[in-house]
């Protein structure tokens, strides 16, 4: 099993607000997860710090996730207190009024393969050497093309689509959605909006079914993204089986 995670700036950007990890713990556990932060003041890369090492740190505690229900729970619970603490931070340091962060994360055990996500990072599985999308963007558009308002194509140039419904730290409750994978996947690929608004499934396929390391096409990526501007923090968090079924 192959495993490896990048963050970039970009090319417009003067710092990075995304924050990205991938952790293991003792019984070959493994807990994905990219955020995107938001926010003036540096606000941005202070709320998404706090979501990753919240969660990290969660799941660094835990010796063994348990059942798929308790997983469930746990991952809730863990969002439910990045949540929280980024809320009180904005509480406590007005100057930051207005920060937040989206999640995005995967947790793999041998038993199951769960994500969740709150925003608009992207979750994938890669099944037949393509990705294919788990998440649902809480975004303004997202919401009109699921009313018939807009269709996908309008969608995907209209001027307000990164205007989010629903992110960390913008109130002081919020619910993550969570998906249970039970179709056989051979890798996962979670990553921010600054790589899907500047490369598309197929550009990125093409990269992940080259012949190279992980790191490698990490690199390859975001290459592409800032050799077509790169006007957005880019993060990409990738696992592949090899070949073989997760």
């Amino acid at each position: 099993m192959e495993y490896c995670y990048l963050t970039d700036p970009g090319k417009v950007r003067d710092h990075n607000e995304d924050s990205v990890t991938i952790v293991k713990n003792a019984h070959d556990e493994i807990l994905m997860a990219v955020a995107d932060g938001m926010g003036g003041h540096r606000g941005g890369e202070i709320a998404s710090s706090i979501a990753i090492n919240i969660i990290a740190q969660r799941f660094y505690e835990i010796d063994k996730m348990g059942d798929k229900e308790s997983a469930i729970v746990f991952l809730q619970n863990v969002v439910s207190e990045a949540n929280r603490a980024i809320y009180k931070y904005t509480e406590d340091h007005p100057e930051s009024e207005g920060m937040g962060t989206t999640i995005v994360l995967a947790l793999l055990t041998k038993e199951y393969l769960l994500f969740g996500n709150i925003g608009d990072s992207s979750g994938y599985v890669i099944k037949n050497n393509k990705i294919h999308k788990i998440t649902t963007d809480h975004t303004l558009v997202n919401l009109l093309v699921k009313s018939g308002e807009l269709t996908p194509e309008e969608a995907a140039n209209h001027p307000r689509k990164n205007v989010l419904m629903r992110a960390l730290g913008a109130i002081q409750e919020v619910e993550m959605d969570v998906f249970d994978i039970t179709d056989e996947v051979e890798g996962i690929f979670l990553c921010s909006d600054g790589l899907t608004n500047m490369l598309s499934d197929d550009q990125i396929n093409k990269v992940l079914n080259e012949e190279h390391s992980g790191e490698e096409k990490l690199e390859k990526l975001v290459i592409k993204c800032n050799n077509r501007g790169g006007t957005d923090n880019i993060s990409i968090a990738y696992l592949n089986k090899g070949g073989k079924s997760l």
